[in-house]
């Protein structure tokens, strides 16, 4: 038997390893799973947990309101220092680029523990492109003994850093194995129905009308100020310029990103602020949506798998993949890009088919089959 903890805090690293949990307890017989979550995302991760059934068997709730990457660090470090100690695993995993990912790496790597680092690799090489999650995915890269990187470009990167070649494998993103058990589920006629009335019952939107609907996630801390300003005028142009459009925007509820938004957007008629949605609510959106603009990782991998265009709103993205297999576009904050780049995929329908039918290089939803069985042979049991 080989103990793996698994380690996490906010909602898309939920999402990403919770395929993984679930497929490590069909083995019963070769594997303990223990699930520590750190809660530096509360309400938003306590949604995934719910969907995918998912019980922490270690909670550490460290969220304040308005806290600090110093808050988080010294909480994460303090907190997790003693489930590591107790709980002794063979092997820590961990996810992506969060603050809790590399404390969680950190604090593995000085009680000797094997850490296993899922959608590792990615980069920009530019250590405040985006902030801090670059950083946090380099320095977690460099405490890591088992690399599971989502594309060749990710191996590429990891190699170049001087990491054993023999250490790094390519598996895809598990967030299309999770995608794809949402979506198996939500094209049940009855589920639909349900999704339907969800949110014409509780937001006024019909997702099945004539109007095309873009759907809107923002909330990188680079954008914080004059690029969250840009990024409303420039949606706020598109919807009175499009009375065929309707603009659904999920507003993150950091008040960074609320005070602009609601100065900006609100009482608009044709665009729709919402609070955060659950996992199901939002794949179900995302499903229904025309094109997608965000400064999100995950969506720039999930919306192509549904053959929707993304715009992204950001300078740099660490999915080079997308931009080149021609599913996502880089726009930036810059105002007039966005408005521009909106109204060519609204406008030419050539340009959008190019886009929602350009190859996913993100994966087909083995990852995480592939990444069980790499940690059975790499703790000595085969799968």
């Amino acid at each position: 038997m080989k103990k793996v903890l698994f380690i996490f805090g906010t909602r898309p690293e939920a999402i990403k390893l919770a395929p993984i949990i679930k497929e490590l307890k069909k083995y019963p017989n070769m594997f303990i799973s223990v699930v520590c979550v750190t809660a530096q995302h509360r309400q938003m991760l306590d949604q995934v947990l719910r969907i995918f059934d998912i019980i922490p068997d270690y909670d550490l709730n460290i969220m304040q309101d308005n806290q600090s990457l110093y808050d988080i660090i010294t909480k994460v470090i303090n907190s997790l220092k003693d489930v590591i100690k107790k709980e002794k695993p063979d092997l820590v995993i961990v996810q992506g680029d969060t603050t809790t990912t590399f404390i969680g790496a950190l604090v593995a790597f000085h009680e000797r523990i094997a850490v296993g680092h899922v959608e590792a690799g990615l980069r920009t090489y530019d250590k405040y492109q985006p902030f801090p999650e670059e950083i946090n995915r380099r320095l977690t890269s460099q405490l890591t003994d088992i690399h599971f990187a989502p594309t060749q470009r990710a191996k590429e990167n990891i190699i170049k850093e001087g990491i054993d070649k023999r250490k790094v494998f390519i598996t895809g993103n598990t967030v299309i194995d999770a995608l794809l058990m949402v979506t198996k589920q939500q094209s049940l006629p009855e589920i639909q129905k349900k999704w339907e009335d969800y949110f014409i019952s509780t937001f006024d939107i019909n997702c099945n009308n004539a109007k095309r609907l873009i759907l809107v996630t923002g909330h990188r801390r680079e954008n914080f100020g004059e690029g969250f300003e840009n990024i409303c005028n420039a949606l706020k142009d598109i919807a009175l310029s499009y009375s065929n459009v309707e603009i659904v925007y999920p507003v993150h509820l950091n008040p960074n990103v609320q005070k602009p938004v609601n100065k900006i957007l609100n009482g608009i008629q044709n665009i729709h602020l919402i609070p955060p949605l659950d996992y199901e609510a939002f794949i179900y959106l995302l499903s229904k949506s025309y094109l997608i603009l965000t400064d999100s990782g995950g969506v720039q991998e999930e919306a192509p798998s549904l053959g929707k265009p993304v715009l992204v709103m950001r300078e740099t993205t660490e999915r080079p993949e997308g931009v080149e297999g021609g599913t996502v576009r880089l726009v930036g904050t810059d105002c007039k890009k966005i408005i521009e780049e909106t109204a060519k995929l609204l406008q030419d329908q050539n340009a959008y088919n190019a886009m929602s039918t350009a190859h996913n290089p993100y994966g087909d939803g083995t990852a995480t089959e592939k990444i069980v069985d790499i940690i059975g042979k790499y703790t000595g049991l085969i799968i």
